[in-house]
């Protein structure tokens, strides 16, 4: 990690796990790269952008009992609104099933731009590796295409906090082959991440190697059913990370 941004998120305090408070007032050295809200002004924006894992079944109306869908964005989400009614704490979700990067670049205006959000969380990848692995482009154009992505959002919302999750796989019963394909591009799309996240000054949450020690627990299958799309608690995993990491990177509101 960079030290400016090492330096950035030191100076952060962190003031308690009642929930997050990021409108916290910071003085104009804190700031840096970030601007977070502060008190009295319109509440904090989140946006969760991906495939189907975030995507979660959603709805694509106005039927508030399924916007968020039935993932680890409607677990953060429902978690926040709980705690802090009177923040106007406001969530979307923008993942759509079936997305790759280059389909996330091609909606970004609308589903994120134009929503302006305060902090921005993307995950991404999973359905980009067996285009890779078919050769139908490269890894090193998925990871420009991910590139114009955080730098469009840097440009047009440069007071954005931008959070990178790393797409994960959980493999249980897959052949030999097909496993050993999936990881090594999945392990290089992770570096690339970790990579995008220290040069942009996003920050990186690792979902990996959680969900690699889960197995200490229980079977892969407990997690994730399928190799990609987590179960009910393998999103309760990735809700609980998340909000760890917000805890560690930002101000917590006050009671």
């Amino acid at each position: 990690m960079k030290k400016s941004r090492r330096n950035f998120f030191s100076k952060i305090s962190l003031m308690g796990f009642a929930g997050l408070t990021f409108p916290a007032i910071l003085s104009g050295n804190d700031r840096k790269n970030f601007t977070l809200l502060k008190e009295n002004e319109k509440g904090l924006t989140i946006l969760f952008q991906g495939d189907s894992i975030t995507d979660g079944a959603r709805s694509r109306n106005e039927d508030w009992n399924h916007v968020m869908g039935h993932g680890y964005a409607y677990l953060i989400s429902s978690r926040l609104w709980f705690d802090y009614p009177k923040k106007k704490l406001m969530f979307y979700n923008r993942g759509i099933s079936g997305n790759k990067v280059k389909d996330l670049l091609n909606r970004w205006q609308e589903d994120t731009i134009d929503l302006k959000p305060d902090l921005l969380s993307i995950l991404i990848g999973v359905n980009d590796v067996s285009r890779i692995i078919a050769n139908e482009y490269t890894l090193e154009e998925w990871k420009e295409d991910y590139k114009t992505l955080i730098k469009k959002t840097k440009a047009e919302l440069p007071n954005t906090i931008i959070f990178l999750c790393e797409p994960f796989l959980l493999i249980d019963d897959w052949s030999r082959v097909k496993k050993l394909q999936w990881e090594e591009v999945m392990n290089k799309m992770q570096s690339i991440i970790r990579q995008l996240a220290d040069h942009y000054n996003c920050v990186h949450i690792a979902l990996q190697e959680p969900f690699n020690n889960s197995l200490k627990k229980t079977s892969a299958k407990y997690w994730v059913w399928d190799g990609v799309h987590p179960m009910p608690a393998g999103h309760e995993l990735i809700a609980r990370i998340w909000i760890n990491e917000a805890r560690n990177h930002l101000s917590f509101f006050e009671k």
